[in-house]
């Protein structure tokens, strides 16, 4: 805990926050609005959180979907996605939720979605 980067980032970029949990704007996007919602406290994984974090954060999940489609009208979809533990891609140990605008054409085939983390399993 004390390396995390969340932790001891004094000057996150914080757009929202409640009592438990904090929404900013990711600093390496992969598209415009792309957020991360944490909870204040460390907790390496989603699955640390207590029932309180997890309302905290799906509440900030729900205004941030709000708050960007009402700043970006080509905003009509969202991939939310978690990384819970290095074997599935976790680099910052401290429980991110990653809210991702989505846009008509942004990708050629967005079926799938999320099933695309593992190269050739997206298609069915």
């Amino acid at each position: 805990m004390n390396e995390c980067i969340f932790c001891l980032e004094q000057d996150l970029p914080v757009v929202e926050e409640n009592e438990l949990a904090l929404a900013f704007r990711d600093r390496f996007p992969v598209t415009e609005g792309h957020t991360l919602i944490i909870p204040k406290r460390h907790a390496v994984t989603y699955f640390e959180l207590t029932e309180a974090e997890v309302l905290a954060v799906n509440t900030l999940l729900h205004s941030q979907k709000s708050q960007i489609q009402a700043e970006d009208s080509s905003v009509v979809a969202f991939n939310i996605g978690i990384n819970a533990g290095e074997a599935a891609g976790q680099t910052v140990f401290h429980c991110h939720i990653h809210l991702i605008p989505r846009r008509e054409g942004d990708v050629d085939n967005p079926r799938g979605g999320i099933r695309h983390t593992i190269p050739g399993k997206g298609f069915y």
